[in-house]
């Protein structure tokens, strides 16, 4: 067995150069990560549709103008056809007039068509980037949160709101926000036209919309909601299928197949149901708004006959009226349905705002030394703990710890071994009682320089689908040289496992370290810890998933770490703690034993029980294999 005793030791080149500028160092990475939002997004889904297009607005605009100028160009065609039939027909075989006629007609409709594809082409120029800064925003935003938010939120929610409601809002922008523009462009160009031509037959023309506009604003009312819970289980199906693919090993290995189609199947049925009804609503929609607005254009087709019968209009006349109330009635129809369409972009705006309302962590805020770096001497005094208005997790802890220190915490499951260390970086503040870090309470420190200052490494460590490299060198701000990661890779023991792979330090691990064994994944966390040279450390029992060889490499590597740092060590076997230099034993959130590894063997409690239960396992395992 190694001790963990503190002794005299080179410190490493790469703790020396980690050392120097740091304060500098945090200060550019805080600069580079300060993106905060330009304001907070208005309460009104309408208004805020169009706060996300902010700095696009001239180029959404420009799309308007452009579908806008379309519509009288393609309002100029009904009037060539006019002045075709009632002055150039009457007036004989012209071949010149004919050719006018025709090249006017060509120049029409390449204006048309060109305009057309300029508004779209702006449209999709202002969603696509629209929807990329709001992307952005939302990542950076959810990454500031609080871990009280992440706690809370399930992320199959989550990224349902930055995939499929984003996707929503940039169809609306792209596709449906045009569309309306052109709408009403279309319908005011033709109406004024027409109007001009005849306003009798402009008036009858329209007697039907103020209804069509009413069925189409009780749909967008029921609509809304359906849509809103059609996207909520959208929401649970994501939450259900990434919780099976994060746990497929787990659920190979205990043949859980069936269970979990079974789960799948309940919730994309759910799914189905509400998306069902949603459709269905759209269906009883879609044939209404159709009929009226047929009744309103065969109305206005027999009434110009009839008039054109009668004299009241020339033939002309008639022809450029059948083409414009085409582009009255139908606009209208489509824009009932784009009023029913835009429910959805409302709900997806309320659901995305809402993340955008969170209150964000205020990582940067808080005192930060001049020197940029931390003793380590840590006072707890009387401090207690609770999540929320739950029951509190942790009650009148008084402890401390100088630099160079090594506190171990024992404790059953749920005993609040975790919630205790998770304070020190202010992953949580406390609720009550004080802590000091060097001389100052801790939560007047800046989150962001806390985290700087402390090394975590946790019993299920995470690892990025990324180079070994990069997952070592992920928590250093600066450049990192080869010789330094090799070093920090041989003081985790893992050096040589690594120069095994095929790419070596290039390897590229699985998604969460899957292609790597419990304990490479535990040493290459440890060196991730190391190669930042932290002023705290916290070890959540991480020689957890190490064989007993590698636990006494680990041991001895992390004592030159170890060296003038505060360190906490949370473990459930008592020789991973017994040489520390405080241990404490936690139950219920109190702490009920302390004192050295000796002093608590000869006091009856928990430690003794547990040392006398680990001690009684390895023997009967010793006997086994002497047996053997």
């Amino acid at each position: 067995m190694v001790e963990l005793h503190l002794f005299d030791h080179h410190v490493p080149a790469y703790v020396l150069m980690a050392r120097s500028g740091a304060k500098a160092l945090m200060l550019q990475d805080k600069q580079r990560t300060s993106i905060q939002p330009a304001q907070s997004p208005p309460e009104n889904h309408l208004r805020g549709l169009f706060w996300i297009l902010r700095g696009y607005r001239w180029l959404f605009l420009l799309a308007i103008v452009s579908i806008g100028l379309s519509s009288v160009a393609r309002m100029a065609i009904n009037l060539w056809i006019r002045h075709f039939i009632d002055n150039v027909l009457p007036a004989g075989p012209e071949t010149r007039d004919y050719l006018i006629i025709a090249g006017g007609f060509i120049l029409l409709a390449i204006l048309q068509g060109g305009l057309a594809f300029a508004s779209q082409a702006f449209a999709s120029r202002s969603a696509e980037s629209a929807t990329r800064r709001l992307r952005n925003q939302l990542f950076d935003h959810i990454q500031r949160l609080t871990f009280t938010y992440h706690d809370q939120m399930p992320t199959g929610d989550l990224i349902s709101r930055c995939s499929s409601d984003v996707e929503t809002i940039r169809r609306f922008f792209a596709e449906q926000g045009l569309a309306m523009g052109r709408i009403l462009m279309l319908f005011s160009v033709n109406f004024i036209a027409i109007l001009n031509l005849t306003p009798r037959l402009g008036l009858y023309s329209v007697a039907s919309i103020p209804l069509i506009v009413l069925v189409s604003y009780f749909f967008f009312k029921r609509v809304s909601k359906v849509y809103e819970s059609y996207q909520e289980q959208e929401a649970v199906l994501s939450t259900t299928l990434l919780e099976n693919l994060t746990g497929i090993r787990v659920v190979k290995a205990f043949a859980r197949q069936s269970y979990e189609r079974t789960k799948f199947d309940r919730e994309n049925w759910e799914k189905y149901s509400r998306g069902k009804q949603l459709f269905t609503m759209f269906s009883l929609y879609w044939p209404s708004s159709d009929l009226l607005c047929g009744a309103q254009l065969i109305f206005g087709l027999g009434y110009g006959a009839l008039m054109a019968i009668h004299g009241d209009i020339t033939v002309g006349t008639y022809m450029a009226y059948s083409g414009m109330i085409v582009m009255v009635v139908w606009p209208i129809r489509n824009l009932g349905r784009l009023i029913v369409d835009m429910s959805t972009a409302m709900v997806s705006y309320k659901r995305v705002s809402t993340i955008l309302r969170e209150k964000q962590e205020a990582v940067d805020d808080g005192y930060v030394p001049e020197d940029g770096k931390l003793q380590g001497h840590l006072v707890f005094d009387h401090l207690s703990f609770q999540y929320d208005d739950s029951q509190p997790v942790l009650q009148d802890i008084t402890l401390e710890c100088k630099p160079g220190q090594v506190i171990a915490l024992l404790g059953s499951t749920g005993s609040g071994k975790t919630s205790l260390v998770n304070l020190i970086p202010r992953f949580y503040d406390y609720t009550g009682g004080s802590l000091l870090l060097d001389g100052r309470e801790l939560n007047t420190y800046a989150p962001y320089f806390l985290r700087q200052q402390i090394g975590f490494v946790e019993q299920e460590p995470f690892l990025f689908s990324r180079t070994i490299r990069e997952n070592i060198t992920y928590g250093v701000h600066r450049e990192v040289s080869q010789d330094e990661i090799e070093e920090a890779a041989r003081t985790a023991a893992i050096h040589e496992a690594i120069l095994s792979f095929p790419e070596g330090y290039d390897t590229l691990v699985g998604e969460k370290g899957v292609t790597l064994s419990g304990g490479q994944k535990q040493r290459l966390a440890i060196a991730r810890t190391i190669i930042k040279d932290p002023r705290i450390l916290i070890l959540d029992d991480s020689t957890s998933s190490v064989d007993t060889e590698t636990e006494a490499s680990i041991r001895q590597a992390l004592e030159i770490l170890m060296r003038n740092r505060s360190t906490f060590i949370i473990a459930h076997r008592i020789n991973s703690v017994e040489n520390a230099d405080l241990i404490l034993v936690l139950q219920n959130g109190r702490i009920v034993q302390r004192g050295v590894h000796v002093e608590l063997l000869a006091e009856k409690g928990i430690y003794q029980q547990i040392h006398a239960i680990q001690t009684r396992i390895e023997d009967e395992i010793e006997s086994e294999i002497a047996g053997v």
